[in-house]
């Protein structure tokens, strides 16, 4: 009975997970993102997640709008770093560079690994670059 139960409650953070979309990001331009991982209140499961926007002058702006979202679905969440996103959806590039003052650089790698996920058909890059 008892690991039935753990299942369940497996499935339903995996359920609630779900409803977070791995990326949010501006469709053209070049603007500040964070990387930011996803987590059940308990701690089992996670992912981590992309949002990005020109509206956001620092990198904390996006993270105060990202946790109270995060926080109504019964999920909590932490910044793991940041830098800025070069999007150009006629050309169908995309580059991921820079870091944060804040939050320090994110894992571009990890990143891109996003992005690609919804951005099937782009060419994305990733530098450790500041410009």
């Amino acid at each position: 009975m008892r690991t039935a139960a753990l299942v369940a409650l497996s499935r339903a953070m995996a359920d609630l997970l779900s409803k977070v979309p791995d990326v949010e990001i501006d469709p053209d331009g070049m603007f500040k993102y964070i990387l930011v991982r996803v987590k059940a209140k308990d701690g089992a499961g996670h992912k981590d997640v992309v949002r990005g926007t020109k509206s956001a002058e620092y990198h904390n702006h996006i993270f105060e709008k990202v946790n109270p979202a995060v926080g109504a679905l019964g999920l909590e969440c932490a910044c793991l770093g940041g830098g800025k996103i070069e999007i150009d959806s006629q050309a169908k590039k995309l580059r991921v560079f820079g870091e944060s003052t804040a939050f320090g650089k994110a894992d571009h790698a990890a990143t891109v690994e996003k992005l690609k996920s919804v951005y099937e058909d782009f060419e994305i890059t990733w530098s450790d670059d500041t410009k």
